[in-house]
């Protein structure tokens, strides 16, 4: 079995953004999918900290102290592309003008549950951001996450025990074992990685799986 690096998780998430689509990338992960949208399809990257229109991540020696993303990452602008009061993008948010975010994660639950925001863990920092909003606001959410822990243990989870950042909000989990939908029958495996069975994902996640119609192993 060969996990899925970061960057073919990216690449994996991007396959499935469409033509037109306006999207939100979330802190850590998520922002490296903007660096494989196919460049045949038109697609604009919001971020909350007021852009419409992000780029890919600069070349060296190119970058702009100025222009960053809400990880503050330096980004780059694409022809056309905007700024403006954060106030606004939050409200582009929280209206329902968003058709995608990919957030990443602590816990997703059987029920697409999302914990993303504090692990509760003695000095950690709590750092909610956009979440929420985000999670709620998008009309389908994605996450990004590897599956396992550096403990080993599954961060797909009948219940979340980390505070929610939302509930029953995730549409599709991408790991670096597999692609998992979250319907309203369960948890349903479309893709899983080359070496990887169905059951022994199944053994790894600890939650029940459905094979989907379309199963792509491999």
């Amino acid at each position: 079995m060969k996990r899925l690096t970061h960057d073919q998780m990216a690449a994996r998430v991007a396959r499935d953004i469409p033509e037109g689509a306006y999207v939100n990338l979330g802190i850590g992960l998520p922002t490296l999918v903007g660096n494989h949208l196919p460049k045949d399809r038109e697609i604009v990257l919001h971020s909350e900290n007021g852009i419409l229109g992000v780029g890919p991540t600069p070349a060296p020696g190119y970058e702009d102290p100025e222009l960053i993303n809400a990880s503050k990452e330096k980004v780059t602008l694409v022809r056309g592309g905007a700024f403006f009061h954060h106030a606004d993008a939050f409200a582009m948010m929280r209206s329902g003008h968003l058709d995608f975010c990919v957030l990443g994660a602590f816990q997703v639950s059987a029920a697409g549950d999302l914990a993303n925001w504090h692990t509760g863990a003695p000095g950690a920092i709590p750092a909610v951001g956009g979440a929420m909003d985000l999670a709620i606001g998008a009309k389908r959410v994605f996450v990004m996450m590897e599956h396992l822990t550096k403990n080993g243990e599954s961060k797909i989870v009948e219940r979340c025990t980390y505070p929610l950042t939302g509930v029953e909000c995730v549409d599709r989990i991408y790991t670096d074992l597999a692609v998992i939908d979250v319907t309203p029958d369960g948890l349903s495996v479309l893709e899983t990685v080359d070496g990887l069975s169905v059951e022994e994902l199944q053994r790894l996640t600890g939650v029940p799986l459905q094979r989907a119609p379309m199963l792509r192993v491999g």
